[in-house]
């Protein structure tokens, strides 16, 4: 079954100056449950924007986007971001973890969103900091926090509230080698251990090679 599909996708920036940027153009894709894929291509060849309308964070000029079998079109910005906190997970390159929030209080922010409770919260973060190697790093701050850490803090709390999908940026680009593949090796091992589903967009050959299926985007 999928959990996340792309229809027609396409989308289409106007300038001031009239002039019109195709980024996307007819972009169809599906991603089975538990399923590990990349998307791969040269710098501007949209995978971002490809994340960013399949995490419902911009809306396509053509086409849908169903997670986990619901479909964005027509839904009010405040549907869609209920959505994205229950069903969509997010890593992006830079962690844009809360930096006056502790490593705990980072993992715990969306399912307090979700309106769980403290406690809820709490017990949820501390399950996942462990999973991802870090529990002893709870009451620290992001900036005493290492890349690495800070990395797996983000994937933490993409987890959080159990989503459909994690749909990750450039996850490891800003990581030293070694650092970037224990990271790989976590989702890998997260995917294998939880069933989570990754979508993935990476210059890295290495993570690639290792996704069940590889996408590229050539010219939109």
């Amino acid at each position: 079954m999928s959990v996340l599909e792309a229809v027609d996708l396409a989308k289409v920036y106007r300038g001031g100056d009239g002039g019109v940027i195709t980024v996307l153009d007819g972009i169809n894709l599906e991603v089975g449950r538990g399923e590990m894929v990349a998307v791969v291509g040269s710098s501007g060849a949209g995978k971002s924007t490809l994340l960013h309308l399949l995490g419902a964070l911009d809306k396509p000029t053509r086409g849908d986007v169903r997670i986990d079998g619901q479909t964005l079109a027509g839904r009010t910005d405040e549907d869609l971001s209920a959505l994205r906190n229950r069903s969509v997970g997010f890593v992006f390159q830079f962690h844009h973890l809360l930096p006056d929030f502790t490593a705990l209080e980072n993992v715990m922010l969306p399912a307090l969103i979700a309106g769980k409770t403290q406690r809820e919260a709490a017990a949820r973060a501390r399950e996942l900091l462990s999973a991802v190697g870090i529990a002893e790093r709870e009451s620290h701050a992001p900036a005493e926090l290492s890349g690495g850490e800070q990395q797996r803090v983000a994937v933490a709390r993409a987890l959080t509230n159990h989503p459909a999908a994690v749909l990750a940026d450039e996850p490891s680009g800003n990581l030293d080698t070694h650092t970037a593949d224990e990271l790989h090796r976590l989702l890998f091992r997260l995917r294998e251990e939880r069933g989570v589903t990754f979508l993935i967009a990476t210059h890295d050959p290495s993570l690639a090679r290792q996704a069940d299926r590889v996408l590229a985007i050539r010219e939109g």
